[in-house]
């Protein structure tokens, strides 16, 4: 089952400031590309925030591995939980809403369960899992319409994208726990993002350019906030969250992005959403707090009381 503990008011600040600092950044994204390349976007993020997290590593004088297992690690984790979602999702936007965007990324829960259970034999499909993926996949049949992935134009072919990038992240959790458990939260992400600089900046390179700070402001801004605020501080935030809160509280996260993203978009571009990608999303919401176990826990403690 998933772990859970009553949380805080400073876990829920915390937990707030996460979902705030992920939520936009499908907007920083979107800004960015108006003046560099999809694996521009993908290179600026990855070297700065690696830079950071590598510089945190020394100065709080953490070991780094040396283990070959170790570094095929932060290979494979770079390419599940970088190189591929983030090239993937980055593209998507240019041809659908920074909403909708991360109205699918918010499946990314869903398909983890699946992926889990597949692959790690502690992490069994129970009934309620498997009720809340259920929900969970009308509730992303909903939002993306199903017919609309028959058509094969630019918006499908965009939304699919979405929907790979939500389940290389799945995997991307199973193979954490293979080949990176123990290791140090900070180290780790570090790792993982050195290998997609290592890959991103040669490959934006070869097909966009050489990445070049000689940029319009607020595309600077953009690349800033997503790079350092977004990625370097959010992981360290994710994982304060993570220890006073448990995993399932931190599951929340999940249900707040995609409301902040939607505004934003609203707000700043004047995207306006298909009433089916709300109600999606709604759907959705109930097939995550089903999952993690939320509702079953108030069932059950209003059959007590009744009884």
């Amino acid at each position: 089952m998933t772990q859970q503990k009553n949380i805080s008011a400073r876990a829920w600040a915390e937990l707030l400031c996460l979902a705030l600092l992920w939520g936009a950044v499908f907007l920083s994204v979107r800004i960015a590309l108006n003046e560099i390349g999809v694996l521009s976007t993908v290179a600026h993020r990855a070297f700065w925030a690696s830079l950071v997290l590598w510089g945190l590593v020394f100065v709080l004088r953490l070991e780094v591995p040396r283990a070959p297992r170790i570094w095929l690690g932060f290979a494979g984790m770079g390419l599940l939980n970088n190189i591929i979602p983030f090239t993937l999702l980055n593209w998507g936007q240019l041809h659908i809403e920074s909403g909708l965007t991360a109205i699918i990324n918010s499946a990314t829960a869903i398909f983890g369960v699946l992926v889990a259970a597949l692959f790690l034999a502690d992490e069994r499909l129970t009934l309620r899992k498997g009720l809340g993926v259920a929900i969970g996949f009308s509730g992303v049949a909903t939002a993306i319409g199903l017919e609309n992935l028959t058509r094969f134009d630019i918006r499908s072919l965009a939304q699919l994208g979405a929907l790979t990038a939500t389940l290389s992240y799945a995997f991307a959790g199973v193979w954490a726990r293979r080949f990176l458990a123990g290791l140090h939260p900070l180290v780790a992400a570090a790792g993982m993002l050195s290998f997609t600089a290592l890959v991103m900046v040669p490959a934006a390179w070869a097909f966009e350019g050489p990445l070049t700070l000689a940029l319009a402001p607020q595309t600077l801004l953009a690349i800033g906030y997503y790079a350092l605020a977004a990625t370097a501080l959010a992981y360290l935030l994710y994982y304060r969250v993570l220890a006073m809160a448990g995993s399932g509280n931190l599951m929340l996260v999940t249900l707040l992005m995609p409301p902040i993203a939607i505004t934003l978009g609203w707000a700043v571009l004047g995207e306006r959403l298909n009433p089916n990608a709300l109600t999606g999303f709604a759907i959705l919401a109930v097939g995550l707090l089903v999952l993690d176990g939320r509702i079953e826990a108030r069932l059950r403690g209003w059959l007590r009381n009744r009884v």
